[in-house]
């Protein structure tokens, strides 16, 4: 039985299942719940993400990010929401969070929609021809979107959580986080980035580390410094 607290979700961005398997074996009881990405998806992913929710009681996020026709994507979530995992991913458009929603029925997978990746800044915005409007409005905006369309939760940086907290669509939904840095840790390929305290003290209610963890030359104690940090935040 985990007693861990579940708001934070470590990411399992590794090369492949073994290694993220004996890495969860390195944090042990210390976290109880994991995302694996498309990046382990392909060198045997799913597999992992069986074993750790069926033989070692852990929760699991799987991050796909699905965008696809409708019927492709709700086949798709059915065929994942048979494995009796947590949460999932998928594009923030509301007519792929409608078939998530029609392929996830009758189970206790949690549909997730994307707002805008953690890793883009108004500038990629523009250049992908997205409408005006600053980050925090546009995240906010495909928020609400996906909330009426069904979403049980967002996916957004710690900077726009706030914002998304306050609309009224966003009651008893979830707002998940990544782009949280401990202080002191390199921001990588992340452009919208705060630390675990900040997120959730601007109603997060998870957040997703991945590098500052995994790399740690003592990955457990790097886990439980940030539950420290969720603990003083609390």
């Amino acid at each position: 039985m985990n007693n861990a607290d579940e708001r934070l979700i470590v990411a399992l961005d590794v090369a492949d299942p073994l290694t993220g398997l004996k890495l969860v074996e390195r944090i042990g009881p210390a976290v109880a719940f994991y995302k694996i990405g498309l990046g382990m998806l392909t060198a045997g992913g799913l597999a992992l993400a069986n074993e750790l929710k069926s033989e070692h009681g852990k929760r699991i996020f799987l991050d796909m990010k699905f965008f696809d026709i409708p019927a492709t994507v709700e086949a798709a979530v059915a065929g994942v929401a048979r494995f009796g995992l947590d949460f999932l991913t998928v594009h923030g458009d509301p007519n792929v969070v409608r078939a998530a929603r029609a392929g996830a029925a009758g189970s206790g997978l949690k549909i997730l929609a994307v707002t805008v990746l953690t890793s883009s800044n108004r500038a990629d915005l523009d250049a992908a021809l997205i409408a005006p409007g600053t980050m925090e409005e546009i995240v906010a905006l495909r928020a609400a979107r996906a909330f009426e369309a069904g979403a049980d939760g967002v996916i957004a940086s710690p900077h726009e959580a706030a914002a998304i907290r306050a609309l009224p669509q966003a009651a008893g939904r979830l707002i998940v986080t990544p782009g949280v840095r401990p202080a002191g840790s390199a921001a990588g390929d992340q452009k919208r980035i705060a630390t675990p305290a900040a997120a959730v003290r601007a109603g997060a209610d998870h957040i997703v580390i991945g590098r500052p963890i995994w790399q740690a030359a003592d990955p457990r104690a790097a886990a439980e410094a940030v539950l420290a940090e969720l603990r003083g935040a609390a």
